[in-house]
């Protein structure tokens, strides 16, 4: 069984499922994006050098029944559903479910939904509907996934057994992050204070670092996002003032994103006794549900 539930920019939001009032008859665009073939020519070059590949937008059409009791009522879904579907709103969330899989994806209703006319289409107690959506990223996303770098070791166990150790942090502040999507996906990093510059967060497995020239006192920590299109570096002061500190970071760093498998992440400041909490968010990419 499957499910579709749209929320749009102002909160209002609809179910689509094999029931009533709103029932999903079909839906297309779960996996097929096209892609771009990014290639270049030198002269006398038999065929062409293949560069990159590059995905378009995802194009998704909703088919809709609207199911009522009555005349009226069914006049009400209809106008609900075609404030839903508002595109002068902007995006909202598309949120894909069946008994295997949950997936969400930032989508744009491509025009006012479609109630065509006819007996087939529309009746005393219903109505079909097409709804259009168009999602700039391609990307189908899975729940957002927290994970800390700072590792404890130890600890009391149940039933207890004597002698008790109180858990302590690991000496070792890598650890392996799983990324079980298709392709590459950005991270956000939220480093606690304090901390000492400069402070580094480092994927070993590629050898990229993003370090920023900013220590941090009790109670301040640093936000770095890695996404494309929303890069930022955020100092946050211990009473929520928010600092630009894009220019405090070095010339040498990468925005890295997580690569597909593990990912072996660390970090540094500059005093190797501290041992900062350290928190990467992220939610792995997939191209189809």
């Amino acid at each position: 069984m499957q499910r579709i539930i749209f929320t749009n920019a102002r909160g209002q939001s609809v179910e689509l499922k094999s029931s009533a009032p709103f029932l999903l008859q079909s839906v297309d665009g779960l996996g097929d994006v096209d892609a771009d073939i990014q290639t270049q020519k030198a002269p006398f070059q038999d065929g062409s050098t293949y560069i990159d590949s590059v995905l378009q937008e995802r194009a998704i059409s909703l088919q809709i029944a609207i199911l009522a009791a009555d005349k009226s009522t069914l006049l009400q879904k209809r106008q609900y559903l075609a404030s839903v579907f508002n595109p002068k709103l902007g995006p909202g969330t598309l949120r894909y479910e069946n008994s295997e899989t949950v997936r969400e994806i930032e989508a744009v209703p491509d025009g006012v939904p479609v109630f065509p006319s006819g007996k087939e289409n529309r009746g005393p107690t219903f109505q079909k509907a097409l709804v259009n959506l168009l999602c700039p990223s391609p990307f189908w996303l899975t729940e957002e996934k927290v994970d800390q770098l700072v590792v404890w070791e130890g600890g009391l166990e149940f039933p207890l057994e004597l002698p008790t150790f109180f858990a302590q942090q690991s000496a070792n502040k890598a650890k392996i992050l799983f990324n079980d999507g298709d392709v590459e996906t950005p991270i956000f990093v939220t480093f606690h204070g304090p901390a000492t510059a400069p402070i580094r967060i480092i994927n070993v497995t590629t050898g990229e670092f993003i370090e920023v020239n900013q220590s941090l006192l009790p109670g301040e920590r640093l936000e770095i996002s890695t996404a494309f299109g929303q890069k930022r570096v955020t100092k946050v002061l211990a009473d929520g003032t928010e600092v630009n500190a894009f220019h405090y970071i070095s010339l040498d760093s990468t925005f890295f994103q997580l690569i597909p498998g593990n990912n072996l992440l660390d970090y540094s400041t500059g005093a190797d006794y501290e041992r900062a909490a350290v928190k990467i968010t992220w939610c792995n990419r997939h191209l189809s549900v």
